[in-house]
This record gives C-alpha cells, sequence and structure tokens, in this order.
C-alpha cells in the first residue's frame, strides 16, 4: 500500500520529491499493514472453507463470490477509512464514496477476475495473499489516487 502511493503520488499525480506526502504514505502502509492485509487473508482463509477445493469450477465459485461479494463491500469500507483518516466530515466523506465507488468497482473489474482466477486455481492457498500483493502495488497506486482525490 505504501509503495502503491508512492508510485500514485510520484508516477501519477507527478508531486515530485519536495511536494510527496509522506504522512499520506505511513498513512498508506498503516491501513495496508492493519487493514487491508489481515481482511484480506482472512477473507481468503473463509473463502477456502466455504469453496473447498481447487478445479476450475471451484475457482471460478471462488471468484465470483470474491468478485460479487467481498470487493463491493472491501471498496465500501476502504474508501470511507481513507476518508476519515484524511479528516473529512461525514457528509463529505458520504459524498465522496457515493462518487467514487461505482468508478472504482468497474475498474476493478477489469483487473481483479482474471487476476483471482487464476489465483484461486493455480496457487496453494498460504501464497494467495502474496500473490495478490504483487499485482496489488499496481491496483493501491490506483487506490491511493481515487482515495487521496478532492
Amino acid at each position: 500500500m505504501g509503495l502503491g502511493d508512492v508510485i500514485s503520488q510520484q508516477l501519477v499525480e507527478r508531486r515530485g520529491l519536495r511536494a510527496h506526502q509522506a504522512g499520506r504514505t505511513l498513512t498508506m502502509a498503516s491501513l495496508g499493514c492493519g487493514f487491508v492485509g489481515p481482511v484480506v487473508g482472512g477473507w481468503y482463509r473463509v473463502l477456502d472453507r466455504l469453496i473447498p477445493g481447487t478445479t476450475k469450477v471451484d475457482a471460478l465459485k471462488k471468484m465470483l463470490l470474491d468478485q460479487g461479494g467481498f470487493a463491493p463491500c472491501f471498496l465500501g469500507c476502504f474508501l470511507p477509512l481513507v476518508g476519515t483518516l484524511n479528516g473529512l466530515s461525514a457528509q463529505d466523506n458520504w459524498a465522496k464514496l457515493q462518487r467514487d465507488f461505482p468508478d472504482a468497482l468497474i475498474t476493478n473489474y477489469y483487473l481483479w477476475p482474471a487476476v483471482q482466477l487464476a489465483n484461486f486455481y493455480l496457487v496453494p492457498l498460504h501464497y494467495r495473499l502474496a500473490v495478490v500483493q504483487c499485482v496489488a502495488v499496481i491496483w493501491n497506486s490506483y487506490l491511493s489516487w481515487k482515495a487521496h482525490r478532492l
């Protein structure tokens, strides 16, 4: 999450090193360690108990549940959490969520279904979070940009 924020600030937003917001990067890294990692890791364990197996059909079921259920809930929690940590009022945070959530979810669907299908079919459970985090560097850059755009 922290690396994704650095990429967002430097390559997407083109802030430069002098205008880099180190506190924002620290917040995103903290969110990665304290929220994203535990929540996503726990979700993978639950998902594997709900749908045991690694066949193509099992992987498809896991991906559909992940993208149809978990992804919208996760984004619906993550975006307002970042807004709260950035000091947005409840009203401003709600307006930002209504504005940003649909686009973030659609963008999620361009990337994650294929990644998750391969992840659930090819990768053992104890490596899934690591695989996702490699792809997530790009996703986290997008999420950081989206979450911090006013």
